[in-house]
């Protein structure tokens, strides 16, 4: 909370719980920055009072050995009020949703999170699809579990952009792909794809395509980017393939894409850049690496990604990694230096080529490591679903001097892997350095080099950073942690 904010002259403490602005339950941080842009506002904040701690567990039953004592739900009956006219309360807050995340309507056939394995934090598993951390943050949504209410206060507020995963233009396709559950559906409209892409004309959309070989593709591909480019407000689709784990139990039967595949599905979606470049000036369709990689093609151009607007969709992070190149090269280090650079077994060639002129360095013996995925399988091939464990399997204690993992493996703002297994334990283990790479080819040079922290990309901020409670949003975005909210 701000230092001689309104709310602190209030008296408004951390932990305390905001309970209605105007007399009416706020349910987001959406919702409280709409209800002060009216002007006059009078908050009412509740203060916790400890209740006594509770018994769980039924005596006399095989459950009675696990009873233990737990806090019950705080009282908020003590409460007060203050008013604030054209002037930000200061109110920081420890969530961005005050009444949980939406969850999805769907059972996809390409769920990721139902080919989760077991053991992993519960946040994981949580199936999100929620238009307000669409807003806030740039996760892709369905739309399909849409009220009436959600899509007015989309256009009312103008909460634009949003991202939409689509997948195809054909709505019966659509419905046999995602198998929506219609006690999950509050709206039958809001399933209707094309429906609801008109609906919100006033919304700007970034859109996906989840590309399923054998299903979406080929000339139902064709006819979603003729319906797609056809919306005013439809601003850029990007194309990814199917991700599939070795854990698909009781799923239906899908498979990635081959060579000849993904190339098919390449030449299609050229035909319609090029046509968009020529009449629109944008390109429109954006492939993702992992496309190209599946293809065997190379990568497009810098600006040919035209700002890279889909990045944390996995479009253009290889083109971007290697826009800052290598920087000037010692020709001898000071001391020699084994290093190993881990990394998913579908970037590994690419990076290979890309740190060649490193191995011209007296002293640093380098190498890049494909490491196969032994948590999620080896048909999962990205290096950003790395874990520990996939680490353990692949490297050996004290093997090398430094091991360099992917900082897209990194829960953000901590040296977490997915698994919960943390950089030092590695160290301790491997009896090395173990190190996040950069962001950057320039970057992963320094940290090779002089055995610097990276700063790259890590997982995190997003949903799964509101899922696992960590950093809500970045700071440009939202108030930082403190008071509660409370619908």
């Amino acid at each position: 909370m701000e230092t001689d904010s309104p709310a602190a002259r209030a008296g408004v403490r951390a932990g305390d719980v905001l309970l209605r602005v105007n007399g009416e339950a706020v349910t987001d941080v959406l919702a409280y920055r709409h209800a002060l842009s009216q002007g006059r506002a009078t908050l009412e904040i509740a203060r916790p009072r400890e209740a006594p701690r509770a018994m769980t567990g039924v005596p006399g039953t095989a459950q009675d050995h696990h009873r233990l004592f737990l806090p019950a739900q705080p009282s908020l009956e003590d409460t007060f009020t203050f008013e604030v006219e054209w002037e930000d309360p200061g109110l920081d807050f420890e969530e961005v949703l005050f009444d949980g995340i939406k969850k999805c309507a769907n059972k996809c056939d390409f769920c990721y999170v139902h080919q989760m394995p077991r053991g992993f934090r519960k946040s994981l598993y949580i199936m999100d699809d929620d238009y307000r951390l669409s807003f806030l943050y740039g996760s892709f949504v369905t739309l399909t579990n849409l009220t009436e209410g959600d899509i007015n206060r989309i256009l009312d507020e103008n909460l634009s952009p949003l991202y939409v995963s689509v997948h195809t233009a054909n709505q019966d396709l659509r419905q046999d792909m995602m198998k929506w559950w219609k006690l999950k559906v509050k709206d039958p409209q809001a399933v209707q794809i094309r429906g609801m892409i008109e609906r919100l004309e006033s919304i700007d959309l970034y859109t996906q395509i989840v590309l399923v070989p054998g299903r979406n593709d080929r000339e139902h591909l064709d006819d979603t980017v003729e319906y797609l480019s056809s919306r005013p407000n439809v601003i850029s689709a990007a194309v990814v393939p199917i991700g599939l784990t070795s854990h698909r139990t009781n799923l239906p039967d899908v498979r990635t894409f081959q060579k000849e595949e993904a190339q098919d599905s390449l030449r299609r979606l050229n035909v319609w850049r090029k046509k968009f470049l020529a009449e629109r000036g944008t390109r429109f369709i954006f492939p993702s690496d992992e496309l190209y990689l599946l293809a065997g093609e190379p990568l497009p151009t810098e600006e040919e990604y035209e700002g890279f607007p889909m990045l944390e969709n996995g479009v253009g992070m290889i083109r971007d990694f290697l826009t800052e190149g290598l920087p000037e090269l010692p020709a001898e280090l000071p001391e020699p230096r084994r290093v190993i650079l881990g990394t998913g077994t579908l970037f590994a060639e690419s990076l290979d080529r890309a740190v060649e002129p490193l191995r011209a360095i007296r002293g640093l013996t380098l190498e890049v490591r494909g490491v196969t995925n032994k948590t999620f399988g080896p048909v999962t091939t990205v290096a950003g679903l790395l874990t520990g464990r996939c680490f353990r399997h692949a490297v050996k204690p004290g093997e090398a001097d430094l091991l360099i993992v992917p900082p897209t493996t990194l829960r953000y703002g901590t040296e977490l892997m997915l698994d919960d297994v943390s950089l030092d334990e590695l160290r301790q283990e491997f009896r090395m350095d173990v190190r996040a790479g950069g962001a950057t080819l320039g970057e992963l040079a320094r940290v090779i080099l002089d055995g610097a922290q990276g700063s790259g990309h890590q997982w995190g901020m997003s949903a799964h950073a509101v899922k696992d409670g960590g950093p809500a949003a970045p700071e440009t975005e939202r108030p930082s942690t403190g008071v509660r909210g409370q619908a």
